[in-house]
């Protein structure tokens, strides 16, 4: 029951309407015993130091911060962590005396998924697909926790240079290695871990994969896909068929959640806690999915 002693979280984005954050945190917060609910606010560029002072003087607990404003927001912290800012981007603010404090969990959550899918980074071998945001993240999580060797296979070759560059100068070691998109036809060996970090997957290309040669994927003993709407992507499909095994990035969504929610209030999130709100998760995925189905030819999403 929402009474005067209720804190709130927030998440500042653009869009915000489609966010699965309102599950997560009120899930946890109900199974946790917290008094706090988690609302969305869609907030133009113009606006974040406004939105940002606004959450303060609110008294906001805390604060989640996605697309596109996850490096906007840092002039207006007090202070932020050393792996975020290694990052250069933040997606958690952590309320302090002297302001928010930014946290990065995108890198931690897609730790903690992928250990929860039983598999490791260190030592391993990964092939990278894509170089945008999510990809960089996934880059930094590789270098800063021990991947052998990084191959980021991206279209734009420059562009995949220049994350290369930024992230082995960053981590303090050259372990990445960007390719063009074909570069894969030049690997030696067969057992890679495959990170799918582009938006190809996603509707209305959900027919799609970035790579669809079978010859890619017979280099692939496991593919993590970022994408996680629709939860079933062609990427993962082609793993499959070729005898590796796929996951989607549902399990990354739900503990960068954890993490952040962990971080407000100081409560370690229980594993059948998580597990329940991850249930929670698919059920509203697979509604929206059906919704989608459902609509008549030309309605907008």
């Amino acid at each position: 029951m929402i009474d005067g002693k209720t804190r709130t979280c927030a998440l500042l984005g653009n869009p915000v309407e489609h966010t699965l954050s309102p599950v997560i945190h009120n899930t946890l917060a109900k199974r946790c015993g917290i008094n706090m609910v988690y609302v969305p606010f869609l907030v133009e560029g113009e606006q974040v130091r406004q939105a940002v002072e606004g959450a303060w003087a609110l008294n906001l607990l805390g604060v989640n911060v996605t697309v596109p404003h996850k490096s906007a927001v840092i002039p207006f912290l007090s202070g932020i962590d050393r792996e975020a800012s290694c990052i250069g981007a933040v997606n958690t603010l952590v309320r302090t005396e002297q302001g928010f404090c930014g946290y990065n969990t995108d890198l931690s959550g897609l730790y903690r998924a992928l250990l929860a899918e039983g598999i490791s980074v260190s030592g391993e071998e990964v092939i990278l697909l894509g170089a945008g945001g999510a990809a960089r993240a996934a880059a930094f999580l590789c270098a800063l926790r021990g991947a052998k060797q990084v191959y980021l296979l991206n279209r734009s070759l420059e562009k995949g240079e220049a994350v290369a560059r930024e992230v082995n100068e960053k981590a303090g070691r050259c372990c990445i290695r960007a390719m063009g998109l074909d570069g894969w036809k030049q690997l030696a060996g067969d057992q890679y871990l495959v990170i799918q970090g582009t938006s190809v997957g996603l509707a209305p290309h959900t027919e799609e994969a970035v790579i669809e040669d079978p010859g890619f994927y017979r280099l692939v003993h496991t593919g993590y896909d970022l994408i996680y709407r629709p939860a079933d992507t062609k990427f993962m499909r082609l793993v499959r068929a070729a005898g590796g095994k796929a996951c989607n990035g549902l399990k990354m969504l739900l503990f960068q959640g954890v993490e952040a929610f962990e971080l407000w209030t100081g409560v370690s999130v229980r594993e059948e806690d998580a597990d329940f709100c991850y249930e929670q998760m698919k059920k509203v995925t697979d509604q929206q999915a059906w919704s989608v189905t459902k609509k008549e030819p030309g309605e907008h999403e």
